[in-house]
């Protein structure tokens, strides 16, 4: 009541999806951040937070704790979680070339979408 403040729920959904987005611009979120994140989005899309207000979001670990939440997001593999930003993993050999040649492929369909 002292600050005014408020309470957010997330799905597993909203906090999977999240989570993607944020690791989209670099991050590698936890789960927990996920949350934190959903509940934020929430937030602006109801204008309870407003564009100018400045809103800090607290990470309290990263995404390397979390691998299995990680894979089996990209893997689509959880049934309560519309995978809305799965980026599919590419099993390769532990061969130079082939990495090399795999991720200049992948690159060059990226630049054709953009």
């Amino acid at each position: 009541k002292t600050f005014n403040g408020i309470v957010e729920q997330a799905t597993e959904d909203e906090l999977a999806n999240a989570a993607a987005l944020a690791d989209n611009s670099g991050l590698f979120t936890c789960p927990h951040t996920g949350v934190a994140l959903a509940a934020l989005l929430k937030l602006v899309d109801r204008k309870v937070i407003l564009p100018n207000e400045r809103v800090v979001v607290i990470s309290t670990a990263n995404g390397l704790k979390f691998v299995d939440f990680k894979t089996g997001y990209h893997e689509e593999n959880f049934p309560d979680v519309q995978s809305r930003l799965a980026n599919q993993p590419v099993e390769l050999p532990g061969d130079y070339g082939v990495v090399r040649d795999a991720i200049a492929s992948r690159s060059k369909d990226l630049q054709m979408k953009i």
